[in-house]
C-alpha cells in the first residue's frame, strides 16, 4: 500500500513514526491510562488492555480531568508514551500534556481515514499513513 497524507493543525511539533493505535472513542488519561505502563485501564474503553507506548495514537479527542496532562507527561518520563498523537479535536488537557512531554501532536484531522492504517508518521502538520 502506498503512503497517503492528511493535513491538520500542529499542537506540538516534531517528527515521529510508529504503528497506528486507532480508536473512535475519546481517551481520558487521568485514572484511565496507567502512567507507568502505558496500558489503557478504563474498563469501558474499546482499547482496554492495550498499550499506547510507541504508537501513533489516533483518537477523536481527550476527556476528563486536567491531571490528564500530567499522566501524559508521566508516560513520557517512564518511556511509555505514544510516539505521536493524532486527533479530530485537541482540547487543553491533551495539548498541555503533549507540549510538556514533547510528543508530536496534530488535530483537525479526519481520523476516520486512519481506521485500518498499519503505520503512520507525523511531519509538521501532516500525518502520513499506510
Amino acid at each position: 500500500m502506498a503512503w497517503a497524507a492528511l493535513s491538520g493543525r500542529r499542537i506540538c511539533g516534531g517528527r515521529a513514526e510508529g504503528p497506528v493505535l486507532f480508536t473512535d472513542a475519546p481517551i481520558g488519561f487521568f485514572g484511565l491510562v496507567d502512567g507507568e505502563t502505558g496500558v489503557i485501564t478504563d474498563p469501558s474503553h474499546p482499547l482496554r488492555g492495550r498499550s499506547v507506548a510507541g504508537t501513533v495514537l489516533v483518537f477523536p479527542r481527550g476527556k476528563g480531568s486536567t491531571v490528564g496532562s500530567y499522566v501524559i507527561y508521566a508516560l513520557s518520563r517512564n518511556g511509555r508514551a505514544p510516539a505521536a498523537m493524532v486527533m479530530a479535536e485537541c482540547e487543553a488537557v491533551v495539548a498541555a500534556g503533549a507540549v510538556m512531554a514533547g510528543i508530536p501532536a496534530i488535530d483537525m484531522v479526519d481520523v476516520e481515514k486512519l481506521r485500518g492504517a498499519a503505520r503512520a508518521r507525523i511531519e509538521g502538520e501532516e500525518v502520513w499513513f499506510e
